[in-house]
């Protein structure tokens, strides 16, 4: 059995995705690489097939329909037989030196008294046109070097939350928790570090660089104008997730800092998306906002009470065109701090 499987989603990832393979192959006979070629029409399939030749103990290429990047992810956690499980995307890669101080602590840990659920480690904007990169890491909110719960979590940030870039799974885990992301739907990775959460007892943070989360590509699915123009699948994600934190709700209220933690992430979830219909100027979409926030209040009056007359909340539903202007600066200025999009 491999240590940790590592699954590799491309969609016509021609142009980047060795860049991202290679730096994957350095963990050697330890790790398992499941390129999944989701459809793609360009060079994918052929690059995949010889890496898988050229690396048989090391790489497995899997050809699918065309399903998305939930999809995708799917199959390498179907596909997967490590230990642990991440996701790289193909136009994203991880540093040397992090990577191998992550395969030592997975060794370390692997048959101890108490069984690691999660891994995190920071990771890297690669953010085209910027000479410093901002990394996102964790060590105010969660402790360094040890094995910890959610007992022992501090405050994370406004607007900072883990991200697939940041975590490595139990694999077993996410099979156990029946985590199945939705199908041609963008996104979607907010889910698969939402849900397993409430399966999650034990925790590991590595305060190294590792994960290299390249942005800026104009047709990059956290584009701005792109997220607009599929803000419809944006919508779909928030709503799951609104659906998911409602009915787990006697699960997660018992552990009030893990409780704290999701509720925090739905809300900029929910924010992002409303900045977003704001955006976008458009009569429909600021319809598509109150529908949403309607959605929420039915689902879950209390949830959504907090989110509502939160401090976020407060700002995406200040009234009228000129409140509407002053959401919309807030984001920028949030945008500018948080280095995203």
């Amino acid at each position: 059995m491999k240590l940790l499987s590592f699954a590799v989603p491309c969609y016509n990832s021609a142009a980047y995705m060795e860049k991202c393979v290679d730096s994957l192959l350095k963990g050697g006979e330890d790790v398992e690489i499941i390129i999944v070629n989701d459809g793609s029409t360009d060079e994918t399939a052929m690059i995949a097939d010889r890496y898988a030749k050229e690396y048989p103990s090391i790489i497995k290429a899997v050809h699918k329909e065309n399903g998305g990047h939930g999809s995708a992810v799917n199959t390498g956690i179907d596909q997967a037989t490590g230990l642990y499980f991440k996701v790289v995307d193909s136009d994203d890669w991880v540093k040397e030196e992090p990577y191998m101080q992550i395969l030592d602590t997975l060794k370390d840990l692997t048959g101890g008294e108490r069984v690691l659920d999660m891994l995190v480690s920071n990771f890297v904007y690669e953010k085209v046109g910027e000479k410093r990169h901002k990394v996102m890491r964790y060590k105010h909110a969660l402790p360094i070097g040890e094995i910890f719960t959610w007992e022992d979590v501090k405050h994370f940030h406004k607007g900072q939350y883990m991200l697939m870039h940041s975590v490595i799974f139990r694999t077993k885990l996410l099979r156990e928790c029946g985590l199945r992301l939705p199908e041609h739907t963008f996104y979607v990775d907010n889910l698969y570090v939402f849900e397993p959460l409430i399966y999650v007892r034990n925790m590991y943070y590595l305060d190294v660089n590792f994960y290299r989360y390249y942005i800026g590509r104009e047709d990059q699915s956290v584009n701005e104008s792109v997220m607009i123009g599929r803000i419809d699948q944006q919508i779909k994600v928030n709503k799951l997730m609104i659906d998911y934190m409602a009915e787990a709700k006697s699960q997660v209220v018992t552990n009030k800092k893990l409780y704290h933690y999701m509720l925090s992430y739905l809300d900029i979830i929910t924010t992002v998306s409303s900045i977003l219909l704001i955006r976008s100027g458009t009569k429909e979409n600021l319809e598509k906002k109150k529908e949403l926030w309607n959605y929420l209040k039915k689902k879950d009056w209390l949830l959504y009470k907090k989110l509502r007359y939160g401090l976020l909340g407060r700002c995406t539903n200040l009234p009228g065109r000129s409140g509407r202007k002053i959401s919309v600066e807030g984001y920028k200025i949030c945008r500018h701090f948080f280095n995203f999009n």
